[in-house]
């Protein structure tokens, strides 16, 4: 009977230990299958983009002159590597913004919501600032911002949506999608619209996808891109400016 038990309970703890590993294996698996920037381009399109650039820490990187009025901190899409959003920070540091690009644990936002706390502290003479991002990075900056609203002009959704409430609030939201967009999930995205302030500015980037707001290539489940990814983040950065600059003094 003792002898029985002893297996039971040995069965019990191979099983469980074979759980564990197993998860484990499988989240290091999942966490580790990002999207890597495309290198290649990257450091063409800043050959021809040089503006000043500053690392402030080994998870961020600012675009720009401390010196500017406008402020961005931007939230990368989920499993994408951070440096594949470099052009369009790059851009819109010519355009006078400065912009602080953060990079995820694990390349997810979720895993640091909080990440932007201490960059305004760093950058006193900025007047006004924005906080977005790309999918899963603009939801997660959006639910940052929903407990910082007095801090922020406004908000910036790359292929993404707001699951936080905002719609009280006197931010001023730009909303981006490219028209071939096959990963951010539409039903959600029109659900998630009330969530968002009356000062509201959608934009549909025709022949854009999903991936193309950054330089890693195609993304699973995406819609065929009718623009290059070069031509969607010049577009996106066009937009982004000039929303920025609004109400400006």
């Amino acid at each position: 009977m003792k002898k029985n038990i002893r297996n039971k309970r040995l069965l019990w703890s191979v099983s469980i230990l074979l759980i564990v590993f197993l998860c484990i294996g499988g989240c290091a698996l999942y966490l580790s299958d990002s999207y890597r920037a495309d290198e290649e381009a990257i450091s063409s399109f800043a050959e021809k983009n040089n503006v000043p650039t500053a690392v402030l820490s080994d998870r961020m990187t600012a675009f720009g002159n401390s010196s500017a009025d406008t402020g961005l901190i931007f939230y990368p899409g989920g499993k994408v590597e951070c440096a594949a959003y470099e052009p369009l920070m790059r851009l819109l540091a010519s355009q006078g913004l400065l912009c602080v690009l953060i990079e995820m644990p694990f390349n997810l936002a979720v895993f640091d919501a909080d990440a932007a706390e201490d960059v305004q502290d760093s950058f006193p003479e900025i007047k006004r600032w924005f906080i977005g991002g790309h999918s899963l990075g603009g939801a997660m900056a959006a639910s940052y911002l929903s407990a910082h609203v007095t801090d922020f002009v406004g908000l910036v959704l790359l292929g993404s949506y707001s699951t936080a409430d905002l719609s009280q609030s006197a931010l001023s939201v730009l909303s981006l999608v490219g028209s071939e967009d096959g990963v951010m999930n539409r039903e959600t995205y029109e659900q998630c619209r009330s969530n968002l302030p009356t000062d509201l500015t959608e934009i549909t980037i025709e022949g854009g996808c999903h991936a193309y707001f950054g330089m890693y290539g195609l993304q699973k489940g995406d819609g065929t891109p009718l623009i290059s990814a070069d031509e969607q983040i010049r577009q996106t950065a066009r937009y982004i400016a000039d929303f920025t600059a609004k109400g400006e003094n």
